[in-house]
């Protein structure tokens, strides 16, 4: 199945992988493999995930930021989670956004939710369940890649994450409609940006909207291609840290979200599947050679992630941890 993307000025017309699970394992894991290396992104369908457990956190979600201003700003952060409003990060760069940040800890979401919903037990059962759900759909990605890359410990990416250790977060990004009738005259019109353009640092993102617009992915030749959104399904973003652990063989691709212009709230709950932050990050012996150095000189991600949030959206971090040639 493929999706074709809608023309726009700035974009053109392409097919996005689709990717079914329910396929042939020997299939999935080369279709995997494909979509990794040529765009960094992909659909997942028959992904296992129950519906229920979708809608459950959805509607969460939707009772938050529906709340009054006071409300929603109880949860602000003491430290870096929590919720958040036009500012993305430290560094200057703004959207059209408001977004809440959490740790996908048990423990740590039940005590955070005591600051996020007057039902605090419901919220941190529903992120509890979505998280528990997605981390697996997430590992399986990771297992199936890793085969197709014929990787020697099939379940070396997918440990990462399910280390007790691991730095993965849950994100809702909450984008309301623009206070204007206008359309978007120009979609790189700073004013018009949801979230810009950005490439995401960790392993691998698991991302589901509802049915609004925004979404876009950028293909090598720089062109944009709008991504439908599809409520019911699951898209994969590949992350720096698999790119770097790949060899650059799987492309971290750059997305961004434009503004929302339509009359309905856009909402998209990310799961962002991180390595402890002590883990040394390198490309695997496997996947280098003398026909294929080494790209990437070794680092931890918790220095990859202090760099990755020390900077502007938009300005590329690995170059800093390039291996250079002597030519």
């Amino acid at each position: 199945m493929v999706v074709v993307a809608v023309r726009t000025k700035k974009t053109r017309a392409a097919g996005i992988p689709s990717v079914d699970l329910s396929l042939d394992r020997s299939m999935v894991s080369e279709l995997i493999v494909q979509a990794c290396q040529n765009y960094g992104f992909f659909k997942v369908i028959n992904h296992g995930v129950p519906r229920v457990t979708i809608s459950r956190l959805e509607d969460e979600g939707v009772r938050f930021f529906d709340r009054p201003a006071r409300d929603v700003q109880r949860a602000e952060p003491a430290g870096s989670f929590g919720y958040g409003s036009r500012n993305i990060g430290l560094n200057g760069d703004k959207g059209e956004l408001e977004y809440l940040l959490l740790p996908t800890d048990p423990f740590s979401i039940v005590e955070t939710s005591k600051t996020i919903s007057d039902e605090p037990r419901n919220f941190s059962g529903a992120a509890n369940d979505y998280i528990e759900a997605v981390r697996e759909l997430a590992s399986e990605v990771l297992d199936l890649a890793a085969e197709g890359l014929r990787v020697h410990d099939k379940y070396f990416f997918s440990n990462l994450i399910k280390d007790d250790q691991n730095d993965s977060v849950l994100r809702f990004n909450h984008y309301p409609p623009l206070k204007t009738s206008e359309p978007c005259k120009d979609e790189e019109d700073a004013d018009e940006v949801g979230f810009g353009e950005h490439s995401d640092p960790q392993i691998l993102t698991v991302l589901r909207s509802n049915d609004v617009a925004g979404l876009q992915i950028a293909l090598p030749d720089r062109l944009w291609i709008p991504v439908p959104p599809d409520p019911s399904q699951f898209y994969v973003i590949i992350g720096d840290t698999l790119r770097v652990l790949t060899n650059g063989r799987f492309t971290s691709v750059r997305h961004r979200a434009i503004a929302n212009s339509s009359r309905v709230s856009r909402m998209s709950i990310m799961y962002f599947g991180a390595p402890p932050l002590n883990t040394t990050i390198s490309p695997l012996p496997e996947l280098v050679s003398p026909e294929s150095p080494s790209l990437f000189k070794p680092f931890t991600w918790g220095d990859y992630k202090k760099a990755a949030y020390s900077s502007r959206l938009g300005d590329c971090r690995l170059d800093h941890f390039k291996a250079s040639f002597n030519q």
